[in-house]
């Protein structure tokens, strides 16, 4: 799948993988601030932004999304960072190609899950995707009608933010999703999922650095956990990111930039 991608500054480079309802923009302004240390590379993961639609969401479909694009772009060897959704598919894409990578960051996910987080990620993703679904578009005249139906479900100011900016008008004038929610809730089991690693048993994956970063007020990641990530990612570091939850990026990013900036060395 040919993705769309944004392009920032000059010198070695690094792709940045964005969360579950978000977009490349996400990350502009971090991209912007990192921009005199890489190349920067935003892509909008596939059912997201302004890439295609498919019926297909997984780990392993989003991983040969970015080997595409590193192909197209002409990347060899190259720094990745994830945010959620975004670190598991980085994740798999060093599991496959490990040879590729440069260093790797991944912001505020594990790739491991137990019963009850997987149980109350299926469920706040559910309520979100139904009530994206269940807004009918065409009877909404204003952005601000659309943002009124996302409150009566949906807490997380964030979360409606991210939503809100996925909402486009098409060549009729009526609003639309750049956001394909049915594929979304299609593979909603997919996406709330731990990650099944490409990797023989007890082969770990080396040969670069790797950053974990926990919000300080996020449970994604559990404490003691880096002892089984470390298990697969020989040389994972994890970092607590200051006065942040689980959008880290947006809630602290100068101290993301740093750390982004620190796997440059």
């Amino acid at each position: 799948m040919k993705l769309f991608y944004r392009k920032y500054g000059d010198g070695p480079p690094l792709v940045i993988l964005h969360g579950l309802y978000g977009s490349s923009d996400n990350w502009v302004t971090i991209a912007k601030n990192i921009s005199n240390r890489y190349t920067v590379y935003l892509p909008d993961q596939r059912n997201h932004g302004n890439s295609p639609h498919d019926e297909r969401h997984d780990y392993e479909s989003m991983s040969d999304d970015l080997f595409e694009l590193a192909a197209d772009i002409g990347l060899k060897k190259f720094f990745l960072a994830g945010h959620s959704m975004g670190g598991k598919a980085a994740m798999m894409f060093s599991s496959r190609w490990p040879d590729m990578l440069a260093g790797m960051l991944i912001a505020d996910i594990s790739p491991f899950t137990d019963d009850k987080r997987r149980a109350a990620a299926r469920y706040e993703n559910l309520k979100i995707l139904k009530t994206i679904l269940g807004i009918d578009l065409l009877k909404a005249s204003s952005r601000s009608d659309v943002e009124t139906a996302l409150q009566l479900h949906i807490q997380d100011e964030k979360v409606r933010e991210l939503i809100m900016k996925s909402l486009r008008r098409n060549d009729s004038n009526n609003f639309e999703w750049k956001l394909n929610a049915k594929a979304l809730l299609n593979n909603l089991d997919k996406i709330v999922d731990g990650i099944s690693l490409h990797t023989a048993d007890n082969q770990q994956i080396t040969g670069f650095p790797v950053i974990f970063l926990k919000g300080e007020n996020s449970d994604y990641i559990k404490d003691g956990e880096l002892t089984d990530i470390t298990r697969i990612f020989k040389a994972a570091e994890l970092k607590t990111i200051k006065n942040a939850g689980h959008w880290l990026q947006a809630d602290n990013p100068q101290a993301v930039t740093e750390e982004l900036l620190d796997l440059i060395g």
